[in-house]
This record gives C-alpha cells, structure tokens and sequence, in this order.
C-alpha cells in the first residue's frame, strides 16, 4: 500500500511541475498551448526583443529589467542551457510582455524571427587574470555564430552587442553581416553605456550630486585605457581639480577590473552591465518609437576619427543610429589620454585575422598608420598635434615595432 501511495504522490509532484520543465522538443508547443487557453489575445503594443545568452550572469537580469520595460511587447529569451526554467521564472512577472523561451542552436532561427532588437550578452565573464584576448578567444566565436542567425532571420534588425572585448566583437559582427549583405553601420551598436553609468556615480560622489542628474560622456573604446570619460563636458557643467581628474579618469577605467577583484573569482559585472544594457535598450526602443533627442555613447562605425569605430556620442531614431556627434572641444589632459586610447583601440582588431579569415579587412600597419594621423586631427590643428607627434608614445613605438 505505501509503495502504491507514493507512486501515485510522485505522479501527481510530476504532473504539477511539469510545465516548470518543457522537454526540449516541446518549447514551443507548450507556449502555443498555454496561449490557446488565454482569453485575451497577444501582446500589448510595443517591440518585440530578443536577448541572446539569457540564461546567464548578465542575460538574467537583463531579461528581468526588459521584461519590466513598457515598451517591449513580446520578449524572446534565448540560450544553450538552462532557457526554460528563467523563461517560467521570468514570465510569472505580471508586465505586459509575452515572453518565449528558446534553447539551443536548432531554435535560434525561432527566437530571432520578427525581431525589432536583438540584444547580445552571450560568452563568458571576465575572470581575474584574464586579458581581452582571453575573453576574444571564445567570445568571438559566440557572437560570430548568432549573428550568422540574424543575417539570415532579421537582417534589418537592430542589434546592441554587450559581449567582450567590445571593442573586438563589434567589428566582428560587422564583418560577418558584410559578408552576408546585410551590414547597416546604423544598425550595430557596442554597448558602453556602463563606462557612462559608472562615470556618473563616482563624479557624482566626488561633486555631492545625485548621479541621476550627472551626465557624463565617455568615448573612445570599452576596454581599459581606450575608455575616455570628457569631464570637461559634464552636465551640469562643474571644474575639477587635477586630483580629481587622475583620479576619476582611472576609476573609471578600471571600473570592470575593480569588480572582478571585489567578487573574487566569483563572477564579474554582472548587475550593473544589465542596467546599463537595459538602459541602453530603453533608448533605442524610444528612438524606434519616434523619441526626439535620445543620445547615448555607443561604440559604433564612425567616421569621428581615422579609427574604424570609436565609441561616440550618437542621436537615436527609428533607423538606429541616427547622427554620430562630435567629439566636442577636449582639454590638455584629454588630448593627452585620447593617444592612449586611440592607439590601445587597435588592439581590438588584433584577432579578426583569424576569426573571420574569410573577409577582406584593412591590414593592421594601415589602422595603426591611421590611427596616428587621427590624433592629429583630433587634437584641434597641425601645429599641436605635430608638436605632440614628435614625442613618441611608448605603446606606438611598440606597435611600430610589430608592423615592422
């Protein structure tokens, strides 16, 4: 009798939880069956989105925030493990978006058709000790896989890449949509909006203010020293000592690395990335939605500089990227970290050789070349910037060194 009674309890555990479990196979048919029994009928109005690595440290909380976004209106989760159980979790929230799950390669065509945004996090976390080309080695490959898929299922999309090293990715997912015809400058863009959000916070702590009222423009790249904050442009407009630039500038910087160390081994900026890539999303939905005046930094193509792409301040609207801006006025202290970032910006290219050995890319002795006569025209005249040209740095006379 017990061992009937505790069959019968364990089928009955079984065929409660069951839909916490889809099998593989039947994804999607338990979505179609769970919309078939609503009375209401699709999504309130708004975009449909899909974030690519939904299951892990940064795909999380991201799907969580864009779930809770007004503006999205169906919301495509996608990963190779463990998509279901945060497709239950996350579509128990009482928001407007219908959400989707979707694991593994064979549904990746799935989660992207009908797309308006694809946002990707997918690769691993930045661990201590790692380097950029740690991360590029295996995160390149990711991000080249998924935008093979959205070459193929939503060329016109637009895309926010958040895997690492940005300044790597970015290009490679601009070669691979080139290769398949259906590259738009306007419609990629690098993720750097936590270099802006971690800017605000510090000159925020530095100044007394709110960050909310902060606004910090951040260029160059997402990786270290091409990290460039502008101080002299914050708004409100403030002054800051020489103390307090070295030490926001490097605070800055080294935002990423001072997380990893804190959370030792333990994972990476995970959180905080999600806001920021959320935030980021937000204002490319508000530009598709017809927003006047949304600006955000994003490392993008861009003609600012002789450098292929360059995170600059952008104007969004219903095409993407609609107005690169300029740069602005820089002082001395900012001509002076924009050598390091330009010339540190092509060590992102350093990989594409053997990534995307199939496309035609600029040698590297060209963007190096380029690279230095950007300075000169960044730096506001020829006088000064051959002035400064003739004191070599010491990173451009070991990238010489290698193009020899």
């Amino acid at each position: 009798m017990e061992q009937g009674a505790d069959s019968a309890a364990a089928r009955r555990m079984a065929r409660v939880a069951s839909h916490l479990r889809p099998p593989t196979s039947q994804m999607e048919e338990v979505a179609i069956l769970k919309g078939s029994d609503c009375r209401a009928k699709g999504a309130a109005p708004g975009f449909k989105v899909a974030v690519l690595g939904a299951s892990g440290g940064i795909g999380q909380p991201l799907s969580l925030l864009m779930k809770m976004n007004p503006l999205v209106s169906v919301l495509h989760l996608y990963d190779v493990v463990n998509t279901p159980g945060v497709t239950a979790d996350i579509s128990h929230m009482n928001t407007g978006a219908v959400v989707r799950g979707f694991l593994g390669q064979s549904q990746l065509e799935s989660a992207l058709t009908g797309m308006d945004l694809v946002i990707i996090p997918a690769g691993i976390p930045r661990k201590p000790g790692m380097t950029r080309d740690d991360l590029f080695n295996i995160n390149a490959g990711i991000v080249r896989t998924l935008c093979e898929g959205i070459a193929k299922c939503c060329p016109n999309v637009i895309v926010n890449v958040i895997s690492n090293p940005v300044n790597s990715t970015v290009p490679i997912a601009a070669e691979v949509f080139k290769k398949a015809g259906t590259y738009d400058p306007k419609r990629l863009l690098g993720v750097t909006t936590l270099d802006v959000v971690r800017a605000n916070t510090f000159v925020g702590e530095v100044l007394g203010l709110d960050p909310r009222d902060v606004n910090v423009p951040v260029v160059g790249g997402h990786a270290g020293v091409t990290i460039l904050p502008l101080l002299s442009q914050v708004n409100p407009p403030c002054s800051f000592t020489s103390e307090e630039i070295s030490y926001l500038t490097s605070r800055i910087q080294n935002g990423g690395t001072e997380v990893v160390e804190a959370k030792a081994g333990a994972g990476s900026a995970t959180l905080s990335m999600a806001y920021a890539a959320a935030k980021f999303a937000d204002a490319c939905l508000r530009g598709l939605r017809g927003d006047a005046g949304i600006v955000e930094c994003s490392y993008i193509a861009s003609q600012v500089t002789e450098l292929p792409f360059f995170a600059s301040k952008v104007r969004l609207g219903r095409s993407g990227v609609e107005e690169v801006l300029p740069l602005g006025p820089l002082n001395e202290f900012e001509r002076s970290a924009a050598e390091f970032s330009y010339i540190d910006n092509l060590g992102g290219w350093e990989g594409l050789f053997v990534c995307v050995a199939q496309t035609a890319l600029p040698c590297r002795a060209h963007l190096r070349c380029n690279a230095l006569s950007s300075l000169l025209r960044v730096q506001g005249g020829a006088g000064e910037g051959q002035g400064r040209a003739g004191r070599e740095h010491p990173q451009g006379r070991r990238l010489r060194q290698q193009v020899k």
